[in-house]
């Protein structure tokens, strides 16, 4: 019982009997007789083992560890497939959304433009000799010049971003 169970429990976590025995500080030969049942640890390397396998002794004591049946991974394969399948949708999804968000945020930018062309700053000739004409044409102009010098630069970083998320939804 001990034995299947280290042996069982050994090949379920991955590990080769040569990897158990340099994590327990012992000789391969020593975990290949405790699985074949020709001896047994002691109690402080039973603790050891329930360390280095990460499993309570009771577990390593109790009744033996089967392999888990086929029907049992092929539930849990097709499970995980699923989960891939949802992962690469919401991925998919969200690529989307950034990509809708950039194309808007590209076309506000160049509205934005058309109308300030349109308009041609008619601010600039209105009497400043009014305090609220002042105010309000102060802050047109401000953000008229941020607004020209900072756009393009978000213009371009936005038609880089849209390029470089068509290649990474393909």
């Amino acid at each position: 019982m001990l034995n299947e169970n280290i042996k069982n429990i050994r090949k379920s976590k991955g590990l080769s009997q040569e990897e158990l025995a340099i994590h327990l500080s012992v000789v391969r030969q020593t975990i290949s007789k405790w699985e074949q049942g020709l001896s047994v640890p002691d109690a402080n390397m039973l603790l050891s083992l329930s360390e280095a396998l990460e499993t309570p002794v009771s577990v390593l004591l109790g009744e033996p560890v089967s392999d888990p049946p086929a029907d049992d991974l092929a539930k849990l394969a097709k499970k995980l497939e699923i989960i891939n399948l949802q992962l690469a949708q919401n991925k998919d999804r969200k690529l989307k959304r950034t990509l809708w968000f950039l194309i808007c945020l590209c076309v506000f930018i160049l509205c934005i433009f058309a109308l300030l062309l349109v308009l041609d700053s008619p601010y600039l000739h209105w009497d400043y000799s009014n305090p609220e004409y002042a105010v309000v044409g102060v802050a047109l102009h401000v953000f008229e010049w941020f607004f020209v010098r900072i756009s393009p630069l978000l213009l371009l970083a936005a038609i880089a971003c849209i390029i470089l998320v068509q290649k990474k939804r393909r």
